[in-house]
This record gives structure tokens, sequence and C-alpha cells, in this order.
């Protein structure tokens, strides 16, 4: 045993040394990628050997990552770091791993989720035939792929121990909250100013609309946590810092529909607490469209009325969502809607191809809808919602795939939270349910599926939903 130990001692001197030696030449040679190494053969080792360690390990290092075109590098294209390449191997590894195995737990791949997963990513790559530009939308594929793959299906192993349902959200909320304070601590240097708003969480956020967005998705997630009962006292503390961190950068990202997304998640709550049947919600909300469609002129001339733009003050900045008359982010966003319906009459079935919007939309401008921040080149931004998004890059069965895979989830989460005994559990559950609502209620006005920041949590929640159906299904059929 002893030689043993000084076996591995023995490694551990030479792999450090080997770094150092390697830090050294680098620093000489003006080499500075080459220090990278080190790590990635240790993350390589782990993929192979501990997987579910590195997925974890993806998870903490999200809210951290960068995008590489945010680098002072000279890329051609945009990879989030460390993140991407890592679910990128880890794609490779798992998949080599199944072909090998020839073995998948069918309760996982014949579970309606999965089912409709699968038909979102088979009808994506189709369209990548039909693509204007093939070679994006195999890259946009792809891309989906090292999410799904390491995060949904093999997440659905991660989940298996329950516990590691709460230790996610730990691993991606701790981080959050240290990029959160980072933020407002610089932000106060500025005054907290709302154009300072825009840039101010960058190199970690692009901009403040996907900063909002995600830091209103784990708001539930952190209440639930902190009224889980067993916690310790320096647990609570914890939790309750982090929500109020999470809490005060949502306000001060200006970010009005992320405000939104977070009141659409507590309407859901108050759903479920209340047990107001699903029937009534979609009596009422039909009622509510039509009443809309016939009071529609009065409507418009009301909205075009509204000259508020977005300021500092929150007042005037809660009124300006609903100005399409001045506002230049109002009318840039209806712009993008516009262009996306008209590439979307254009090629209805199989769309223009997955990701290939910012490449295609700026012809379908029309002069009349341009503002001061439009442009041709797709660098400000998507299509500015999920859904016509997907409607203009795959086409209606595109769209159709995902508001499939939506309904499900939530229609299983929806059944998980009525049958689960476990309190804790089922207050995660709803947690997850409101997190899930803010960020797609959130995606009729932006879309961020396409960044690791929203694709990890996103994705792992829907394993999780999964896996805990299983699970719940399992126990009534004894």
């Amino acid at each position: 045993m002893q030689a043993l130990g000084l076996h591995k001692k023995g490694w551990l001197y030479g792999i450090s040394i080997t770094f150092i030696c390697l830090c050294v030449w680098s620093i000489y040679a003006e080499n500075y990628l080459a220090v990278f190494l080190p790590p990635a053969l240790a993350i390589i080792y782990a993929s192979v050997y501990h997987t579910k360690a590195v997925v974890l390990f993806v998870v903490f290092c999200t809210p951290f990552s960068l995008n590489l075109e945010s680098m002072d590098l000279d890329a051609s294209f945009g990879f989030y770091l460390p993140t991407e390449p890592i679910l990128f191997g880890l794609t490779v590894l798992i998949s080599l791993k199944w072909l090998q195995s020839k073995t998948y737990n069918k309760q996982i791949i014949n579970h309606p989720i999965s089912y409709a997963v699968i038909f979102y990513l088979a009808w994506i790559f189709i369209t990548c035939f039909t693509s204007e530009r093939p070679i994006v939308s195999l890259k946009f594929f792809i891309s989906k792929l090292w999410f799904i793959i390491p995060l949904f299906f093999f997440g659905v192993r991660l989940f298996k121990k329950e516990k590691n349902i709460y230790l996610v959200q730990w691993l991606y909320l701790i981080p959050l909250a240290i990029v959160v304070l980072i933020t407002l601590v610089r932000h106060y240097g500025h005054g907290f100013d709302q154009e300072i708003a825009h840039w101010i969480m960058s190199p970690f956020f692009k901009d403040h609309t996907s900063y909002g967005a995600i830091v209103a998705f784990f708001i539930p997630i952190a209440a639930v946590m902190l009224f889980r009962k067993g916690n310790t006292a320096a647990t609570q503390l914890t939790l309750g810092s982090i929500l109020t961190i999470l809490i005060i950068g949502l306000v001060y990202s200006y970010t009005r529909a992320a405000w939104l997304s977070l009141l659409a998640s507590f309407g859901v709550f108050l759903l479920f607490k209340l047990k107001i049947k699903f029937k009534y919600v979609l009596g009422v909300t039909l009622l509510g469209g039509i009443i809309a469609l016939g009071f529609y002129n009065e409507i418009s001339m009301k909205l075009s009325k509204n000259d508020t733009d977005s300021s500092d003050n929150f007042s005037k900045h809660i009124e300006s969502i609903s100005n399409i008359s001045t506002d230049a982010s109002n009318l840039e966003r209806i712009n993008r809607w516009k262009s996306a319906y008209k590439m979307f009459a254009e090629r209805p079935f199989f769309g223009w191809g997955g990701g290939t919007y910012a490449f295609e939309y700026a012809p379908f401008q029309h002069s009349g809808d341009l503002t001061i921040i439009s442009t041709n080149f797709g660098d400000r931004g998507n299509a500015h919602s999920e859904y016509l998004g997907a409607l203009a890059e795959t086409g209606v069965i595109g769209l159709l795939s995902l508001l499939t895979l939506l309904v499900l989830v939530f229609y299983k989460a929806s059944m998980l939270y009525i049958r689960l005994e476990d309190p804790n559990l089922k207050w995660m559950v709803l947690g997850i349910i409101m997190a899930l609502t803010s960020y797609f209620a959130h995606g009729f006005l932006n879309n961020y599926l396409d960044t690791d920041k929203a694709s990890v949590p996103i994705w792992l929640s829907f394993s999780a939903i999964l896996m805990l159906d299983i699970k719940v299904k399992k126990q009534l059929s004894k």
C-alpha cells in the first residue's frame, strides 16, 4: 500500500513538474494557449472515467463562460468557453459508448418527452438539406446535439439520484449569484445608469436581455429551495442572500421582458396553489383573446399614443413596455417579427434552415419598419422570438415540434406536482415549472436557446422532469 502511495505521488509530482515546464516554455515562446493543454487532458481523462462529474463541472462553469467572439481572438465562429468544447467532447464520448454497448434504457427512450426531443432534432436535421445555407444549418444541428445528448439524455442517469436535482441548482445558482454581484458592483460605479445596463454584465452575458432572462429563470428555483424543509440555518442564510442578489440584479437589469416573464411564472404559482383547473384558464384565455380581437382598433390607437421611452425611472420604464410608436427597442422587435413572418410565408414548410435567420432576414425588412438600431448584418440579436425564429428557420413542422415538446414537458411536470408525495420534491417541481414558464414566456420576446447560458438549465430541467416521471410511474405500478 505504501509503495502504491509513493507511485501515485510520483505521478503527481511528474505531472506538476511537466505543467510548470510547459508554462515556462509557453511564456518564453509567447504561445499561451499551450498552458490549457494539461487542464484539457485532465478533462478528457475525467470525461472517460467520471462523466457525471464533468457534466456537473459544465453546469458550474456556465455562468462564467465566455464567448470566443467577445474575446480578443481572431475567431470566425462563436464558441462558449469552456462549456461548449467540453459538451462537444462529451457528446462524442457518450455516443461512442452507446454504439459500443448497443443498449439504452427503454423506459427513457420510449418516453413521450424523448420522442418529442427526437422528433425536434430529426426535423432540424432534415431542414439542413433544404437550407439556404446548409453548412450553417449543419453547425446549428450539431450545436443542438451537444446540448441535448449530454444534458438531456445523459442527464437522466445523473438524476437517478434525486439529490442531484438540488446539486445541479446549487452549481448554477452560486456562480450566477457571483456574476450578478460583480455586475451590481460595476453598475454601482456608474450610478445604476439605464444605458450602462445594456453591457455592464459583459463578458459573462452578451447583453442585458439574456442576463435578465437567466436571472428571472433562477429566482423561482432559489425561492423554492429557500423554503425546503430540513435546511440548516447556514443554508437558509446562503439561499436568502442568493435570492436577494438575484432580485436586485433583475431590477437593475432594466429588462422589461424578464420582469413580465417573472410575473407570468408567479401567475402559474397561483394557479397551482389555488388549484384552478386548466379548462378555466383556457376558457379565460380564449375569452380574453376574442375581446382583444374585437377591440383591436381601439387597443392599437391607445398603444400608438404611448410615447414613453425606456429610462432610469422604473415607473416610466414599465410604462414603455407598450410603447410601439417611439421606443426603438420595441419597434425593432416588431421589425424582426415581421421579417420572420415574411420568411415563413415564402418557405412555409421547410423554412430557410436552422441558424440562418440572422443571415437572411435583411431583404425582408420594410423601409417603413426600420429603426435607429436596425441592421442588415444580423449582429444585434436574432428573431427576438423562440417561436417565430423556429417558424422562419424550420417551417411550420419545426415550430410544431418545439410546441409539442413544451406541451409534453409542462403536462408531465404538472402531473408530477399532483402525484409526488415528497413535499420537497413537490416544491422543486413547482420551481422548475415556474422557471420554465418564465423562460418560455420570455421566449415570445427573445430567443437564447442557442446559448449555453439558457440551454444548460433548460435541457437539464427537461431531463429531471423525465426521470421523476419514470420514478413516479414505477411507484404507481407497484
